[in-house]
């Protein structure tokens, strides 16, 4: 049985439960960082010396980042027909551009934005602050738009890893209460199709906390 360290509220948590999902992967969950603690002990800290959450472990293989984990999880247990993360060179680093682009660009701009509207008390916001750091990351948001044009999913004409990366971001976005996001059709057409899958409803679409 694979076990999954870490909150069900974490987005990079909810990336790889919804991973399991759409591989129909059974696994154990165990609460792990913020309000439940157990990250900075150091039997968890001999596992990931990061302290962040989700780590995998898998028998007597552990393994931790997100994203790594979600490769992981499609190369050791996807379909031989690689649905998620096909075995065509191109057509992963396709997604794995996306995937690269989730941590290095969207996660820092997005982040202050999510804490400030869900974390932060209304009284203590820099709203100014705040006000610029919702118009970069809708400037991203955009890009993704553009790119959505005449596209059904992210890369190719199927779900992939690309999608459950970025459709967990998206839900932060478009579940910020008093954000003003502009015109996005295309982002908002792909989104729509995210959310009626079963994994996403399960746990993606969840109150933001």
């Amino acid at each position: 049985m694979i076990t999954i360290w870490g909150r069900a509220n974490s987005v990079n948590v909810q990336k790889v439960l919804w991973c399991c999902d759409e591989l129909s992967l059974p696994y154990e969950r165990i609460d792990a960082g913020m309000q439940f603690g157990r990250n900075d002990a150091p039997d968890y800290l001999s596992m990931n010396p990061t302290g962040k959450v989700p780590t995998l472990v898998d028998g007597d293989y552990v393994l931790w980042e997100s994203n790594s984990i979600l490769r992981y999880l499609v190369m050791q247990y996807g379909p031989p027909s690689g649905f998620l993360y096909p075995a065509d060179p191109k057509i992963r680093a396709r997604i794995d551009r996306w995937l690269d682009w989730a941590l290095s660009t969207l996660q820092p701009a997005e982040r202050p934005v999510f804490w400030s509207i869900v974390r932060t008390p209304a009284a203590a916001r820099d709203l100014a602050a705040l006000e610029r750091d919702v118009q970069a990351v809708g400037v991203l948001w955009k890009q993704l738009d553009t790119h959505l044009v005449g596209r059904f999913f992210l890369e190719t004409d199927n779900f992939t890893l690309a999608d459950i990366v970025l459709g967990a971001y998206a839900k932060r976005w478009f579940g910020l209460e008093g954000v003003e996001r502009g015109s996005m059709p295309n982002l908002e057409r792909w989104y729509a199709r995210l959310e009626n899958r079963p994994g996403f409803r399960k746990y993606v679409d969840l109150p933001l906390t």
